[in-house]
């Protein structure tokens, strides 16, 4: 029987600065020869290589023309299956830059939760993905985007679908754990399946490229939260599988297509893996290895394109918990994050983008509330055993107490990189912080005060991060202040959900978090809590906005501009928002 396209394909890798090179992830239903062939002549072909019994293929394309777009199709020992002879969608394309200083357009958002009503209303509303596909069919192909940043939660391990409910009970007990959500490879294969089968999310996935991160749900909601978080896990007899499986699939259908093609050359675990009649076994002990070791791998990754440089941070699995040394990144990610960011010395790049799931800059009362908590958990009050340790613990889970400000000393480690990468006389343009997680969209910006203890943001109802005297009233040691306000426009760019919903008390309690009383409440816990400072204070100056949205970045030189869209329910993008951001850092 002939091979079939079981699911894809999706471009992946597009080169960024010298624009001859891309790769193709597909997902055959046996082994087979893998192939891409464009218009223009340009090819790849690979072997598929076999994970728990499915068959994948990334597939290498070489001989792309700077500055063109080409149609191509995927062919299956030799027999063309993409795109389909009846497809209704415009030519799959492969676009390449137009030159090392052209302009690119970066759609960017998180959180697709991809069941969908086979008929009637959408109970969490219309997909901003899926609205997005509908919207550039209609238009011409320089409209679309040029990349597609996909900031975690792809996949809700723990949340799953009515159809897969039924599915997985077809398959095994519910009553067993972990009942309702999923439980090994063969189960993550579904959550895919049913997210990037979507039409016109296969469609849109299949003609933009795109790069992906994972967040909490790709395997459990409040993912690493906290040393005692994971010894609760780890000691439940479900656990080990979700994990493990989590990060294979993640592997197999989200990292590799990250990578260069150089990179997937020099990766020993990817040809391994590629050389073995079944490579599950040895992506067993690489998942294993990576949850009990979190050093031994790299999630993160960077990309160029053009003048652009995105660095996308894993924020999840490279996480220290020990409370007497916690820390959003262990000391050898922190270090290839920095040298990544810097790399190439002042003048190397008009745009730095850093991708983050977690946002950085959080509504002020949120971000005081998780310092707070993390000074509780690490005994300031009474002790690391005492009583308001044992609180905060309980609090820190039970309320998602997790992000940067979470990580004090990686929140300010951060901050300074942002800063150092802004600054000086060839500084770039524009330093963005792209982030999701928290099903709401909002711009913040900070403010680097010259020298001294500010009292900045007091009399300004959006400044956030610790205004005003706190240090005048508690007594505590001010944290060491940023010498100098970048060259660069620094800003947070926050856009979720793609695909979600957020209850009426969340979004009271978000507006209220960057009010004027929830900033004040937030100095009130800094106090408790003994803290200093954050090193910056800042501003929310667009937002918050709620619904199923993404946030698009066109890039044209030291140019930058913003737009916000939100999917409605006649199946259009309608704009609520959008701005220039150039010009230096003005908040």
């Amino acid at each position: 029987m002939a091979a079939g396209l079981r699911l894809g394909p999706l471009l992946r890798y597009v080169d960024g600065v010298s624009g001859d090179s891309a790769t193709v992830w597909v997902e055959a239903d046996r082994p087979c020869t893998a192939e891409v062939r464009c218009e223009n002549g340009a090819n790849g072909r690979t072997r598929t290589f076999q994970i728990a019994g499915h068959h994948y293929a990334l597939i290498p394309v070489t001989g792309l023309t700077p500055g063109t777009s080409t149609p191509y199709e995927i062919r299956l020992d030799g027999r063309a299956v993409w795109p389909p002879p009846d497809s209704r969608f415009p030519p799959s394309t492969i676009r390449t830059p137009v030159s090392p200083n052209g302009a690119i357009t970066v759609a960017f958002g998180s959180c697709r939760w991809a069941a969908k009503p086979a008929a009637g209303r959408d109970p969490v509303g219309p997909d901003a993905l899926d609205t997005l596909a509908t919207h550039l069919t209609a238009r011409a192909e320089s409209e679309r985007p040029d990349i597609l940043l996909l900031l975690g939660d792809q996949v809700y391990a723990d949340e799953t679908s009515t159809a897969t409910r039924r599915w997985l009970s077809a398959r095994r007990d519910p009553r067993d754990p972990p009942g309702a959500e999923v439980g090994d490879y063969e189960e993550y294969t579904r959550l895919y399946d049913e997210s990037w089968q979507d039409p016109e999310v296969r469609w849109l996935l299949s003609t933009v490229p795109s790069c992906m991160i994972f967040d909490d749900h790709d395997v459990i909601d409040d993912w690493n939260t906290s040393a005692a978080w994971l010894a609760g896990m780890r000691a439940t007899p479900w656990w080990g599988e979700r994990v493990l499986s989590g990060l294979m699939s993640y592997w197999v259908y989200q990292h590799l297509g990250n990578l260069s093609p150089a990179e997937l050359a020099a990766d020993p675990l990817y040809a391994k893996v590629c050389a073995a009649p079944d490579g599950t076994e040895l992506l067993r002990r690489f998942a294993a290895e990576a949850d009990a070791d979190p050093a031994c791998v790299r999630w993160s990754y960077r990309r160029d394109f053009g003048r652009t440089r995105l660095v996308m941070v894993d924020t999840r699995a490279a996480r220290l918990l020990r409370e007497d040394g916690r820390a959003m990144l262990d000391e050898t990610e922190a270090a290839w994050v920095r040298e990544q960011a810097l790399a190439g010395g002042p003048g190397a790049y008009d745009h730095l983008l850093v991708g983050s799931s977690l946002p950085w800059l959080l509504p002020p009362l949120i971000h005081d509330a998780e310092r707070w908590n993390a000074a509780l958990c690490r005994g300031e009050r009474g002790g690391p055993e005492g009583r308001w340790a044992r609180f905060a613990e309980v609090l820190r889970q039970r309320a998602d107490l997790e992000h940067w400000a979470a990580f004090p000393s990686s929140f300010d480690a951060l901050t300074r990189l942002l800063a150092e990468a802004g600054s000086g006389p060839q500084a770039p343009a524009t330093v963005c912080v792209l982030s999701g997680d928290v099903h709401h969209a909002y711009v913040a910006e900070p403010e680097w005060p010259v020298a001294g203890p500010p009292d900045a943001g007091d009399g300004t109802p959006e400044a956030g991060g610790g205004g005003g005297s706190t240090e005048a009233r508690s007594g505590a040691t001010p944290e060491p202040r940023t010498g100098a306000t970048p060259q660069a426009r620094v800003v947070q760019l926050t856009c979720s959900p793609l695909h979600n919903a957020v209850p009426a008390s969340i979004r009271l309690g978000f507006r209220f978090g960057w009010s004027r009383a929830g900033r004040a409440l937030g100095r009130a816990l800094a106090r408790h809590g003994r803290l200093g400072r954050s090193p910056v204070s800042w501003r929310r100056t667009g937002g918050p906005w709620f619904g199923n949205q993404l946030m698009t970045l066109h890039l044209d030189g030291r140019r930058a501009r913003l737009r916000l869209d939100q999917a409605r329910p006649n199946g259009r993008l309608m704009t609520v928002d959008e701005r220039a951001i150039d010009g230096g850092n003005r908040p």
